[in-house]
């Protein structure tokens, strides 16, 4: 069948609207109709081939449609169903049957490889293939054949127009808060980033009830809001030093952080900002070969904790729900954070995402 995509066909330069051909699903596969996708850092630094998905490739991880066909052997969802779309995963290997797939066995390759385990793509454009399945779904595009493990279904009422981010940034920082860092009501944590995962965070801290919960940026704009959302403290990193002001305000440093810009600098501030046994969390994209400074002399008798977190911790057919649910009840207003653009536009949300007007685009097919 033909399907209206937007192809990443030269490295840094814009997506092009272009119809290609989409296959059949295959057994375990399911054809999904995309209602809206979020455009998430992770496409852009693909597209600009940071991480070596071939090109020409369709990209798009946060995807949210109704189900259109299924394959062979495929009765989790059935044709009309609502679902969001998450990473791919084997859900066979030790470490996704023991609760942690976003560390797969197969995650680079089924995620960013752009074919399926044969080497088939999905998609292809007068005869030449068009790398397919990017994390599972490739949802800048109308339809998309997704593995039955990325799928994950959702009730009817749910707005897909507004659940579509859950597939990667926001339960990203979400889950690298409530999974990964699970902190201790009343305990303090600073958080580096307040971009749309780092707001994700923050917003599970309150939920978590952290009673000191501080949020960083350059942006005053971003730091306005992250007040709104239950900041106690904000810090603008380009005018004040935010290792002295983070020791200060805890009394001695926080319990817990979260790096979710992938900058060498903040990072070697987050580790110096923890108090004794702290523990951080990063979980912040980053060109290979990016180096960082630890300063092992302080650090040490620290004993702080440091992990490097994949998709939040999360199992996307268990929290995904979880954080619907705490949306629908009002506990979890990620809403705040996305703006609708037409799929038409796509170039102008990734445009407006780095230039820091947009938090979380979200294009409506």
């Amino acid at each position: 069948m033909k399907t209206t995509a937007a192809v990443a066909f030269e490295k840094e330069q814009p997506l092009v609207m272009t119809e290609l051909d989409l296959d059949e699903p295959r057994p375990g596969e399911v054809r999904v109709k995309m209602v809206a996708s979020g455009v998430c850092h992770t496409d852009a630094i693909v597209r600009d081939q940071w991480y070596p998905t071939p090109l020409p490739a369709v990209l798009g991880h946060e995807g949210a449609g109704i189900v259109d066909a299924v394959g062979e052997g495929v009765t989790k969802v059935a044709v009309g169903d609502h679902v969001l779309l998450s990473f791919a995963h084997c859900g066979e290997c030790a470490n996704c049957s023991s609760g942690k797939p976003g560390y797969c066995v197969n995650f680079f390759g089924d995620n960013f490889g752009g074919r399926r385990a044969d080497g088939s793509s999905s998609l292809s454009h007068e005869g030449t293939q068009i790398s397919s399945h990017f994390f599972g779904q490739s949802s800048f595009s109308q339809y998309a054949n997704v593995p039955l493990n990325s799928v994950v279904k959702v009730p009817k009422s749910a707005p897909l127009e507004i659940l579509a981010p859950l597939g990667c940034g926001i339960q990203t920082g979400a889950g690298a808060v409530l999974n990964s860092l699970a902190p201790e009501a009343g305990s303090s944590i600073a958080i580096f980033g307040a971009g749309a995962v780092g707001l994700s965070a923050l917003l599970a801290a309150v939920i978590a009830n952290c009673t000191t919960i501080i949020a960083v940026d350059v942006h005053d704009s971003r730091l306005a809001l992250a007040k709104e959302l239950g900041a106690t403290h904000t810090l603008n990193a380009s005018k004040v030093n935010v290792i002295e002001e983070i020791q200060k305000i805890t009394g001695g440093g926080a319990n817990y952080a979260l790096e979710t810009t992938g900058v060498p600098q903040v990072f070697t501030d987050m580790t110096m900002c923890l108090g004794v046994k702290g523990h951080a969390v990063v979980v912040g994209a980053a060109a290979m070969g990016t180096n960082a400074n630890f300063d092992i002399g302080s650090l040490l008798p620290m004993g702080i904790s440091v992990t490097f977190v994949v998709e939040g911790d999360s199992v996307p057919s268990k929290f995904v729900p979880q954080l619907v649910d705490l949306y629908e009840r009002g506990l979890f207003p990620f809403d705040r954070l996305v703006k609708s653009y037409p799929f038409a536009d796509i170039n102008k949300a990734f445009d407006d995402s780095a230039a820091g007007i947009t938090l979380k685009p979200v294009v409506i097919f």
